[in-house]
C-alpha cells in the first residue's frame, strides 16, 4: 500500500491530535502507515491516500474514530515493572486501608487500562493479600479511549504469550482457566473491574473520589498544556492522602507543583503535597 505524503501525513496528525491529543511528531509516518493500512483495507480503499482523501470529503465519525483509536499505544503486561505493585503491596495499601477502616471503601482507578492486564493485577493482587477487602466497598475503575482494547479487557481472554508477561505460574492456575489457545480470567475479578470509554485529553465526566490513581507510561504521548491539564484534573480527584502512579520515564516536575514524589525505590509515586 503506497506511503502517505507530507501533507496527508500532516492531516493524519492533526486529525489525531484533535480527537485525542496524541501528539504524532515528525518521523512517525511510518507508524501511521503500518496501523493505517489495514484499516483503509477494510474499507475497501486501495490506498492510504485514498483513505485520507475520504475522511477529508465527508464527515465520518465511525472512519475518524477508528483511525484515532489505532494511533493509540497499547502496549501493557501483567504486573508491568512490578515496583508499583511491590510499593501498593508493601506500604501505601495497608495505610489507606488503615485510614479508611471506619468507612470501608476503596476506589482504585487504572486510567489508560488498555486491554486489562493492569486493573485485573491490581485485583488479584487485592485479592492474594488484602482479603479483609472482601467485606469492603471496593471499586477498580479502568478507562480508555479505545474502544476495542475495552471489549477485550472485559471479556478478560489472554493467549499464552500476553499471560507469560509478567503473571506468575502460581497466580495464573489460581485465577484463569484454560478455553483452547486462551485463557480466561475469573469471573470473580472480572466483577471487580468496571471498564468504561474515556478520552483523558476531553472534558472528563463525572467520578467518585479516588484512593489510587494509576496514571502511568500515559503522559508521555501528550504535549505539556495537556498533561497539566490532566495532572490538574488528577489532583480534583485525588482523596487528601491517596496516591498517583506515573510511569518511570514521567513526572509532575514543571507540570503540576501541587504533587510531590515519595520516596518509594523504583516506583515512581506521587502525593499531594500538604498545605
Amino acid at each position: 500500500m503506497s506511503s502517505l505524503a507530507t501533507a496527508e501525513f500532516d492531516f493524519v496528525r492533526k486529525l489525531v491530535h484533535e480527537q485525542s491529543a496524541i501528539v504524532l511528531e515528525d518521523g512517525k509516518g511510518y507508524l501511521v502507515e503500518s496501523r493505517l493500512s489495514p484499516i483503509a483495507r477494510k474499507a475497501g480503499l486501495a490506498s492510504l491516500s485514498e483513505l485520507v482523501a475520504r475522511l477529508q470529503s465527508r464527515r465520518d465519525d465511525a472512519l475518524q474514530r477508528e483511525v484515532v483509536e489505532a494511533m493509540t499505544t497499547n502496549e501493557t503486561t501483567f504486573f508491568r515493572d512490578r515496583h508499583p505493585f511491590d510499593a501498593l503491596r508493601d506500604v501505601l495499601l495497608p495505610e489507606l486501608l488503615a485510614a479508611r477502616a471506619k468507612e470501608r471503601r476503596l476506589t482504585i482507578w487504572s486510567a489508560a487500562s488498555s486491554t486489562g492486564q493492569e486493573p485485573y493485577s491490581i485485583a488479584m493482587l487485592l485479592r492474594e493479600h488484602f482479603p479483609e477487602l472482601l467485606t469492603w466497598n471496593v471499586r477498580i475503575l479502568a478507562t480508555d479511549l479505545n474502544e476495542e482494547v475495552l471489549a477485550k479487557a472485559r471479556a478478560g481472554q489472554y493467549g499464552q504469550v500476553e499471560i507469560n508477561r509478567g503473571l506468575a505460574a502460581p497466580m495464573l492456575m489460581k485465577y484463569f482457566t484454560r478455553d483452547g489457545l486462551k485463557w480466561i480470567i475469573s469471573g470473580d475479578l472480572r466483577r471487580m473491574v468496571d471498564f468504561q470509554q474515556m478520552n483523558l485529553a476531553a472534558p472528563w465526566p463525572t467520578m467518585p473520589p479516588i484512593d489510587v490513581i494509576f496514571l502511568r507510561n500515559v503522559l508521555i504521548y501528550f504535549d505539556a498544556p495537556t498533561k497539566k491539564r490532566i495532572l490538574a484534573n488528577a489532583r480534583q480527584l485525588l482523596r487528601p492522602d491517596g496516591v498517583l502512579f506515573l510511569g518511570g520515564a514521567e513526572t509532575t516536575i514543571n507540570l503540576d507543583d501541587a504533587f510531590e514524589r515519595m520516596p518509594h525505590e523504583k516506583a515512581a509515586v506521587y502525593r499531594l503535597r500538604k498545605r
